[in-house]
């Protein structure tokens, strides 16, 4: 069971005092430029503008964050683990890169490694909703533990409860644990402060037996811990049905 995937400060934003520095590292320019192909959804150019940048400076803790970014939405699950397992080296205080490790080893099937990254990341921002719903999911992807799923999703809903996808990570792992009648509520709160979303649509009617779970199949279009674009949130993960 594999997810798909809101909240300030997931955007790969330099710091304040950036583009003065710029002028004494161009490196921080160049992972600027490449993160903005990659916010205009151009990953390949991206990841072409940015492989030099590392080459030049694997010290680059953001431009490794980016770079793994940009390999999970290409698809390139273990470069993207790798660039990963860098950025946790070069900046062990930042939640993002054992979050996107996480979601990366998930994808492998390395369940064990995945939960024990997700929840290094919520040791590290425990304040923040995203980290709990990638425990959640990569709970439910080994498919166990899923009483300790229900509870981080639950956790991740009181931390934002504005945001849709909590609600619908919560209901998946109480279909999970057989609750159907919580499931089918929290999945049409989720439906309520996001109506047009097709896959909490889809789990609902399966849910209520109008329809039929389908194999899973990728749906693009939300971008690793990207920024919010024509009004929809941001999510950190990709849905899935």
């Amino acid at each position: 069971m594999t997810e798909l995937a809101p909240s300030p400060g997931f955007n790969l934003t330099l710091p304040a005092d950036a583009a003065a520095r710029s002028f004494v590292d161009p490196s921080e320019s160049a992972v600027a430029r490449a993160a903005a192909l990659f916010e205009d959804m151009q990953p390949d150019q991206a990841a072409e503008a940015l492989a030099p940048v590392l080459a030049s400076r694997p010290d680059s803790a953001a431009g490794w964050i980016l770079m793994a970014r940009i390999r999970l939405t290409l698809d390139q699950v273990q470069p993207a683990l790798d660039a990963a397992t860098r950025a946790v080296e070069l900046a062990p205080e930042d939640p993002r890169p054992p979050a996107i490790a996480s979601r990366a080893l998930t994808l492998l099937g390395r369940h064990d490694e995945a939960m024990s990254m997700a929840y290094r990341a919520v040791i590290v921002e425990p304040k923040n909703p995203l980290w709990h719903d990638r425990v959640a999911w990569a709970l439910m992807a080994a498919d166990r533990q899923l009483g300790d799923a229900e509870q981080a999703a639950r956790t991740a809903v009181s931390l934002d409860p504005n945001e849709a996808h909590f609600y619908f990570t919560h209901g998946v792992t109480l279909a999970a644990l057989g609750h159907v009648d919580q499931a089918r509520q929290a999945l049409l709160t989720s439906l309520r402060l996001e109506p047009e979303n097709p896959v909490a649509r889809h789990r609902l009617d399966v849910l209520n037996g109008t329809a039929v779970p389908v194999p899973e199949k990728k749906k693009r279009g939300w971008r690793l811990f990207g920024r919010k674009s024509a009004g929809k949130p941001v999510r950190p993960e990709e849905f899935r049905p």
